[in-house]
């Protein structure tokens, strides 16, 4: 893949993230939204499953795979619908995306250098550290030009 398409691609996700960066999401209740939105709404399981066409005990194993993390997203579509919501299914990155890769390059570019700068300082030939850190940000540079996957 062309590196300024990758640099591009990487961009637009990283805008496309930008609104959710600044977000809290509240955290799951214990027993799960679809049990919590159901009994905030004052609707029975079997309501619920009358709704979705499926059996109460279905309900009932819905709520517990949502607990349990078991459920799809295939199933919390048809659930969230029924209940009236909306799903929003989002990766929500702890930093962008480019401070990330950034980050990995710098990673791998200090786990590359560190044998040398090793053997380096055990010749008494080890060098300052602005220097190192000029050899990092360079090593880094070039992984980043490189192939990505090898980031990984």
């Amino acid at each position: 893949m062309d590196n300024s398409y990758r640099w591009l691609q990487l961009r637009q996700t990283d805008k496309q993230l930008k609104p959710v960066l600044k977000k809290t999401f509240p955290p799951r209740p214990p027993n799960g939204w679809i049990q919590t939105v159901r009994e905030a709404l004052g609707m029975t399981a079997v309501a619920l499953a009358r709704r979705l066409g499926v059996r109460n005990s279905t309900v009932h194993k819905l709520e517990k795979s949502e607990a349990d993390d078991s459920i799809t997203l295939a199933s919390l579509r048809k659930v969230a619908a029924a209940l009236d919501c909306e799903l929003h299914y989002v990766f929500v990155p702890k930093t962008s995306l480019e401070v990330k890769l950034k980050g990995q390059a710098k990673i791998v570019a200090r786990k590359q250098m560190l044998p040398v700068a090793h053997t380096m300082s055990l010749e008494d030939q080890a060098v300052g550290s602005k220097a190192q850190q000029m050899q990092l940000e360079l090593m880094a540079k070039e992984l980043l030009d490189g192939n990505w996957r090898e980031l990984w």
